[in-house]
């Protein structure tokens, strides 16, 4: 597979993190396995059939797809000719461009996204990135109340404090976190915590530099021991920490 990444207007960053491109390289049927990372992302097949979710899903020709956030890793079919194009929503940013009242209803789901909210196939394919832009500058919209501050507090802590702490920092109740995440990416608190602590000590683990054993990363991250690291690490990636 080749995988090819572009940054969207600077207007944007805050709310997109990436267009993409995965086109199949020619060597047959390959299989490739995503990781979950906290973002939304509509999907357009912009080649012929193919397979997805362990050629569970099909994806048609020319349609666009939500993915709703994932809380465990996917594997995707592609062939030769498969080509795909994605614009992938940061943490809690879906919801600034589109009113979508029942995200929890699309955790670890692929479903058809109507073509009437979507941008156009043809246009994407003729103007590119600059469509994209062009698109999402147009339906952008500061939301009243926005989620992205508190997404930022749990990343600059590495996903290592608890929902309780997260209320009293951001001076507001569990309660109304659990609604405010269930409203913005469809997971609650807690598990979005836990999601970003598992892509700190995903780092921690492939940059050992240091040679730390793994129960002193597992200490490090805030995971109560060597098992609770590695049930973890399973969760989301499908493998053993010590075949990352």
């Amino acid at each position: 597979m080749t995988y090819t990444q572009f940054a969207p207007h600077p207007a944007l960053t805050p709310y997109i993190d990436a267009y993409w491109t995965a086109t199949g390289d020619g060597h047959g049927l390959q299989t490739e396995k995503i990781l979950p990372d906290g973002c939304i992302d509509i999907i357009f097949n912009l080649g012929p059939d193919c397979q997805t979710e362990s050629s569970t899903y099909l994806l048609k020709s020319e349609q666009a797809y939500l993915i709703g956030t994932m809380t465990r890793f996917k594997e995707t079919d592609m062939l030769p000719e498969t080509k795909l194009l994605g614009i992938r929503f940061k943490p809690a940013a879906f919801t600034v461009f589109y009113d979508h009242p029942s995200l929890h209803q699309l955790t670890d789901k692929t479903v058809e996204f109507k073509k009437m909210l979507a941008p156009d196939v043809k246009s994407i394919t003729k103007y590119s990135n600059a469509y994209l832009d062009q698109f999402f500058l147009k339906k952008l919209s500061q939301p009243k109340r926005s989620l992205l501050p508190v997404i930022a507090g749990i990343q600059a802590h590495n996903g290592q404090l608890s929902v309780n702490a997260l209320a009293q920092q951001y001076f507001t109740t569990i309660r109304q976190l659990e609604r405010s995440f269930n409203r913005h990416m469809g997971i609650s608190p807690k598990e979005f915590i836990n999601l970003v602590r598992y892509q700190s000590t995903f780092q921690k683990i492939r940059h050992n530099t240091a040679n730390k054993s793994l129960l002193e990363i597992a200490f490090e991250s805030g995971y109560y021991d060597h098992s609770h690291l590695t049930n973890e690490i399973k969760k989301y990636t499908g493998v053993a920490p010590t075949q990352l």
